[in-house]
């Protein structure tokens, strides 16, 4: 911005003349001062230099802001005020307190603006004082205009510069239209036959580039051959064999062509007769077809079209079948085979275990050794003449390969959807039963396969620590426990292959010997393989029927066949002391096998029965045993069978023992040797079996408290029952056998005793407490424990009783401070107890307990609040805004807890929003405020409650909804807000009315406010039950002052009660009342064509309002000048039936009516471009149609055809008269025929631009 002019300070300056840098006189230089130009040979003498002016540049200096921007940036801040202005001139209102106030503000913007821009100092933006001046005075005025809404003639000026710039007037219809349209409608004049001598025809093949193949289900085709103004007598195709590039030319004859074109006009017979017709032509053999020749009825060629058709084998594909089973994690090992011209096109989709998994697809598949280059170009470029090389459309085989990693067992499916040849063939494997399309065979066109878990396994309770240990001879299984890679084991049969090395066989280290054996074994579901060698056995694979696995650590188990169990035995005799005889006999057991041994036996009495006895559990391999009967007699041992930890029996031969025993004398208590238990004043019996020779003497003494009571008896019996007297006193007794004489007299001193505990009491059974009582309240359905209380000694058996349910249960304590669980409500009654000895007692000061639940919290609706219908509460409706709550009454042990849900459904019933709440509250009465901010239906569902002692139960809890409607407020509004409307001071027909629409449900009752200039006190004007939601406003008359009136809403309120009252300052109309204007026609004549002006000047204050009709449709325009015109674009009868201007609003009535005549109209053959094909000597018609008023006088012409690059010139022109509304003129020489003008009885009308003199529609012809 170096040559932006700097300028001088001060409002008035004017800028100077732009300078260059003042360092001229230094000599001439280059752009950037730097070096002088080479090409100068000498410099020019230096000018004087003017006196320096004293000038600093703009206010803002130029490096932080050029002159331009700042230029740019005042003149955005003039713009942005402008549209400040006219948005307060958009909303002004009018009072006349506030226009004043807009219109100082404004004024003060305006001059703050154009006399402090020039202070800027900005280049080409300093004017002078003057110059602010008169900009400001401008401005001022059109604030004065704005602000006071002075009526502008904008829309005049307006008028003028659009009828000036576009050329266009407002007619009759009230729209703009432009003269020009009217005056040159080339409508009117329509027509054109064009007349030639025989043209020849034309054809072509395949017309719409379609593509065409055979496969075996299409085998025959019909291709299409479009003619165009001939009809054929015989034609020639090429066919050009695609595989051996053999030629054959196919003869259609004159008999199959009448066929075909039967066909083809039957299939076009809604057509136009001239249109083209496509012949169907069958093929049955692939190929490119060519047409070469065509010959019309008149034996002459026509020209053949250059196009080609190409007619392959189908494209088809299919999946290579590779085998229907895989494994987890190898490749899928899938392949496409795709046939067809290349490049190809396939896709695919990949489905597994029945869900889409995605799929792809291939494009411009080629084979490796060519590319096609139908990749490049089309069909129709690369056959024209039939010479070409065409290898390309052979078909070729391409297979594609499909692998990727199978993550996943189950069910995998390949599947091919679609395949598309380099020609466009499509072949679709899914939709086939589309007729338009050929129909694939299916079979192969799908890959199902299975994919399978591979199997693990491995040895569980086996290794080199833990062997194996088998009975020899004995097989077992080998403990190999199965598993997959999946989730659970394969539900099939495995094949198992193991290491095996016998047991001498085995190395030093423990492994398998370099002879060791490979087994293989298949094992149904979850078997084992069974072996019985001993030695060392190691798996080494594991697989399915189609999958190997893997075998997993430990992988070695040994098998080992231990020596069989064996007995040896050595005994000596056991002699009593005193009378010498054999009590017994002492064994010693020698054993071999494996621990622990279980050796059986059998007793023989006196050769009586054998008795089995209790086996004999040895845990080592060397123990002794004692055999003492205590009976005696002779006996014999017979030793059966030994079993150890691995065999499980061996029998045992002649391996036996025999003694002969004479036992001394024994006593001793039959029964165990644990103390009784007896109650107070109970006798007590004890049994005491005899050993020896009958009979016998026993002593025994009863002990209590250190006292000791001797007894004796004598028996014959082995076996001897001991009663007791009554045990008065509570303790412990001891009864002690102290010896026993048998019949050899040797007294045997015994040690045998047995104990009795006496109770000091009866047991005894009652209820505790809880808190000091024996009621308790409990949660309902809380398990409650009630205290009991035992004396005696447990356990014991307790019996009671629930009185509310009349159950009788029992139960066994052990601990005498127990607890009773219960979880049924009632009193509790205890009936009975025993403890492990007697029968006890029953506190009867103690023996029941009540136990009642706390009640559970509830809620409830009041009758004033709701009313019930169905399964919901429904409360009474409110309106759009209003302030409303319902209550809810709850019991249950405060505080509460409630939860509920507020659903909102809108006018159309859609759930519009949904929000849950939660409330707390200490009361038994909650208050909730209904949501009323936006109209349609709430309801409120209490889903949860809960209070201090209980949760919220679903099952004790059912939800309670409570629904309420929310009428929308009314709503009313001005049609046209702002709008001014004129009445006349006296009531007369038509006066206008003003529009409001209702919102709401009628009836509805409407306040308006009537607010006059210079009344401070408005009036209200109350319309009741208007019974629609539209409504127009009528003021009374009475109620309307001369000038000007605002009407606002006050209040509106629908038949539902809901009151709408609008904000203050709301959208309002304006009312004007004054008297009547004249309207007078400035030409005489009646009669006008259509393309006229009508003119009528009218009198009265602008703008005017203009009613007629035009055809019985009354109209209406606004006329902003003193002259009313209209150009007349229709024909028909106008007629100014009143007017009405800005003053005064009042409806003038006048009958000022004009006749408009249509311009004439012409049209030849029908109106179209017809072209009609004679022979030479050969005749048509040119048929004209007329509209308009006879008698009718025309031009036309005749002109040579248009050829492409040449003009057609007029060879003559003629002019008929016609009475008629139509004419017939035969013609036979060749050529274009046109009118080019027309007249009527009233006007005319001429083609512009013919070179034929005519204007339209201005003179009547008379004749």
């Amino acid at each position: 911005m170096n040559g932006t002019p700097q300028v001088r300070r001060g409002v008035g300056g004017f800028p100077t003349t732009p300078q260059q840098n003042a360092s001229r006189a230094d000599g001439l230089r280059s752009p950037n001062g730097s070096t002088p130009r080479p090409n100068v040979r000498s410099s020019l003498p230096d000018l004087p230099c003017a006196p320096p002016q004293p000038s600093t540049g703009p206010l803002i200096p130029s490096d932080i802001l050029d002159p331009a921007q700042q230029r740019f940036y005042v003149f955005a801040l003039y713009v942005a005020l402008w549209a400040y202005r006219t948005y307060d001139f958009y909303t002004l209102a009018v009072e006349e307190d506030e226009s004043l106030w807009l219109c100082l503000k404004w004024c003060f913007f305006d001059m703050l603006f154009m006399f402090g821009v020039p202070l800027l100092e900005i280049p080409w933006l300093e004017w002078g004082n003057g110059a602010a001046f008169l900009l400001f005075a401008m401005h001022a005025g059109v604030d004065v205009m704005l602000m006071f809404r002075i009526g502008i003639p904008v829309q005049a000026w307006l008028v003028g510069l659009v009828g000036f710039l576009w050329d266009s007037e407002l007619a009759i219809s009230e729209r703009s239209v432009k003269p020009g349209t009217i005056l040159h409608n080339a409508s009117l004049i329509l027509g054109k036959q064009i007349i030639n001598i025989l043209p020849e025809g034309s054809a072509i093949l395949n017309p719409n580039r379609q593509s065409f193949c055979l496969n075996s289900t299409v085998t025959q085709l019909e291709i299409p051959i479009m003619i165009n103004q001939t009809e054929p007598y015989e034609m020639e195709i090429l066919r050009i064999d695609i595989d051996t590039m053999v030629n054959e030319t196919i003869i259609v004859k004159r008999g199959e062509l009448k066929n075909m074109l039967k066909k083809a006009r039957k299939a076009a017979k809604s057509a136009e007769p001239d249109d083209p017709l496509t012949l169907a032509y069958s093929v049955k053999k692939p190929g490119i077809y060519l047409l070469k020749k065509v010959m019309d009825q008149s034996k002459l060629l026509v020209r053949p079209r250059s196009s080609n058709l190409i007619v392959t084998t189908c494209p088809q594909a299919r999946v290579k079948p590779t085998g229907t089973n895989r494994c987890r994690s190898d490749l899928s090992n899938v392949a496409l085979e795709v046939e067809g011209t290349p490049p190809l096109n396939i896709k695919y989709r990949l489905t597994v275990n029945g869900k889409p998994r995605g799929g792809s697809q291939f494009q411009n598949l080629q084979p490796e050794d060519a590319i096609s280059p139908l990749s490049r170009h089309t069909s129709q470029a690369l056959v024209k003449s039939g010479h070409e090389d065409i290898s390309w459309a052979r078909s070729h085989k391409i297979l594609v390969p499909l692998n990727e990693t199978l993550t996943t067992s189950g069910s995998w499916e390949y599947e091919i959807e679609e395949v598309q040849d380099g020609l466009g063939n499509f072949v679709s494997y899914q939709n086939v039963d589309d007729d338009e399309r050929p129909k694939p065979k299916i079979a192969g066109i799908r890959q199902l396969f299975e994919v399978h878990e591979r199997p693990t396994a491995f040895l569980k309770g086996c290794n080199h620590q833990t062997p194996l240990r088998v009975p020899k001879g004995n097989s077992a299984r080998l403990p190999v426990f199965y598993g997959s890679t999946g989730k659970r084991a394969i539900d099939s049969s495995h094949t198992i292959e193991y290491l095996f090395t016998a047991q001498e066989n085995i190395v030093a280290d423990g492994y398998h010997s370099p002879d060791a054996t490979l087994q293989k074994q298949v094992m149904r579901k979850g078997e084992q393989p069974t072996i019985k060698s001993a030695g060392l056995y190691t798996i080494k694979s594991v697989s399915t029927e189609f999958c190997d696995g893997e075998v997993y650590e430990p992988t070695s188990c040994l098998l080992q066949n231990p020596l069989e169990p064996d007995l040896v035995l050595d005994s000596e005799d056991i002699v009593d002391k005193c009378a010498g005889n054999p009590i017994g006999l002492r064994v010693g057991l020698d054993l071999v096998g494996s621990p622990p041994f279980t050796v059986v036996y059998l007793e023989q009495k006196d050769k009586g029965r054998k008795v089995r006895k209790p086996p004999l559990q040895i845990a080592s391999v060397r123990s002794t045993i004692d055999l003492t009967p205590q009976d005696a007699g002779h006996y014999e041992y017979f030793f059966e069978s030994i079993s150890d930890s691995v065999y499980p029996e061996k029998k045992l031969y002649n391996i036996q023992l025999q003694q002969n025993v004479r036992p001394s004398a024994q006593a001793h208590f039959v029964e165990s040797s644990r103390p009784k238990q007896a109650c107070i004043d109970d006798a007590v019996e004890f049994d005491v079996g005899f050993v020896g020779e009958a009979p016998w003497k026993l002593e025994y003494e009863v002990v209590h408290n250190g006292k000791r009571v001797k007894h004796a008896i004598e028996t014959e019996n082995a076996h001897f029952t001991i009663r007791t007297d009554k045990l008065s006193s509570g303790g412990e007794y001891v009864v002690a056998l102290t010896s026993v004489t048998d019949k050899a007299n040797c007294k045997e001193v015994l040690k045998e005793e047995a104990r009795v505990i006496v109770r000091h009491e009866r047991p005894k059974a009652y209820f505790g407490h809880i808190e000091g009582k024996q009621t308790v309240m409990a949660l309902e359905g809380r398990q409650i424990a009630l205290p009991l209380r035992f004396s005696g000694s447990g356990p014991w058996l307790l019996e009671y009783e629930n009185l509310k349910t009349k159950e009788v249960k029992k139960g066994s304590f052990q601990n005498p401070n127990a607890w009773l669980d219960i979880n049924t409500d009632g009193t509790y009654q205890l009936l009975s107890v025993q403890d492990s000895v007697c029968p006890g007692l029953i506190d009867e000061k103690a023996d029941q307990f009540d136990v009642s639940w706390v009640g559970r919290p509830s809620l409830s609706v009041p009758e004033t609040s709701a009313v019930f219908e169905g399964s919901k509460y429904i409360k009474e409706a409110v309106c759009e805004g209003d302030e409303d709550s319902f209550e809810i009454s709850l019991s249950g042990n405060a505080p509460f807890e409630v939860s509920y849900r507020q659903e909102y459904k809108d006018k159309k019933g859609k759930t519009a929003s949904v929000s849950e709440k939660d409330i707390q509250t200490v009361g038994g009465t909650a208050s909730i405020r209904s949501e009323t901010s936006r109209a349609g239906i709430y309801e409120y569902t209490f889903l949860k409650l809960a209070d201090v002692r209980y949760d919220h139960s679903n099952k004790h809890f059912s939800p309670v909804t409570i629904q309420q409607t929310v009428h929308s407020r009314p709503g009313a509004r001005f049609d046209k807000p702002g709008k001014t409307y004129s009445y006349c001071s006296r009531e007369s027909e038509g006066e206008e009315v003003i529009p409001i629409t209702l919102e709401g449900i009628a009836p509805f009752y409407l306040e308006v406010e009537i607010k006059h200039q210079g009344t401070p006190k408005p009036e209200i004007s109350v319309h009741k039950n208007i019974p629609t939601n539209k409504y127009d406003l009528k003021i009374e008359h009475r109620k309307m002052h001369l000038g000007h009136s605002s009407i606002l809403i006050r209040k509106v309120r629908d038949s539902r009660g809901c009151t709408f009252k609008p904000a203050p300052g709301g959208p309002r109309v304006q009312i004007s009342v004054h008297d009547a204007p004249t309207a007078t026609s400035l030409e005489e004549r009646h009669d006008f064509c259509v393309g006229e002006r009508l003119s009528f000047a009218l009198s009265g204050q602008i703008p005017f309002t203009v009613y007629y009709t035009f055809e019985k449709q009354e109209r209406k325009a606004s006329n902003p000048g003193t002259t009313f015109r209209r150009l007349a674009e229709l024909p028909g009868t106008f007629t100014i039936t009143g007017l009405r201007d800005s003053a005064s609003e009042c409806l003038a009535t006048l009958a000022l009516t004009k006749t408009i005549h249509p311009i004439p109209s012409v049209q030849l053959s029908g109106g179209q471009v017809l072209e009609i094909d004679i022979h030479e000597g050969g005749g048509t018609d040119l048929e004209f149609q007329f509209w308009g008023t006879p008698p009718f006088e025309f031009t036309y012409t005749r002109s040579t055809n248009a050829n492409k690059g040449r003009k057609s010139k007029v060879l003559e022109i003629r002019t008929e008269v016609s009475h008629e509304m139509s004419m017939s003129i035969p013609v036979q020489e060749e050529g274009t025929y046109e009118v080019v003008s027309i007249k009527d009885r009233w006007c005319s009308f001429a083609k512009s631009g013919e070179g034929y003199e005519g204007k339209s529609g201005q003179k009547m012809l008379t004749y």
